[in-house]
């Protein structure tokens, strides 16, 4: 069974500064090295997990996440003994188990703090597809 939210886009980047005046709300949009960086780095810290908390808390999935304002999707497979590198999607890759769908800043700020999965997951900025049992499972990882 899988669980779908609505998508939503941030005003702004987290780590972006003030803004002096209202010519300047555009919404900035994080690269796509910059989002590849923070999922790898999300990915490693996941890695670096002890082997027996890996183990009670991952099953072997692929999971993708696809960068919508970017039109770009990586991928990587995350498992009880640590994970592929994050890479872009090809055309030959099938359907990910686990898909998140979100715009590139709201990737980054996912990534840069694990803890804002949840509420961005309940807000709408980050989509997520798959099996239910394993988003309660990434959940606990990311929480």
């Amino acid at each position: 069974m899988a669980h779908l939210a609505a998508l939503t886009c941030p005003a702004r980047r987290p780590d972006s500064p003030p803004r002096d005046n209202d010519h300047e709300s555009e919404a900035m949009m994080a690269t796509g090295e910059e989002c590849r960086e923070a999922l790898a780095g999300l990915v490693d810290r996941i890695s670096q997990m002890k082997p027996e908390d890996r183990a009670a808390h991952l099953a072997d999935r692929t999971l993708s996440c696809k960068v919508t304002d970017l039109g770009v999707t990586f991928r990587t497979r995350l498992g009880p003994d640590g994970a592929d590198p994050v890479r872009p999607e090809t055309a030959a890759d099938g359907a990910a188990q686990i898909r998140f769908t979100a715009k590139s800043d709201d990737v980054v700020a996912v990534a840069a703090d694990p803890g804002s999965f949840a509420r961005a997951w309940l807000t709408g900025r980050l989509r997520v597809e798959g099996n239910l049992l394993d988003l309660l499972r990434l959940r606990k990882l990311m929480s």
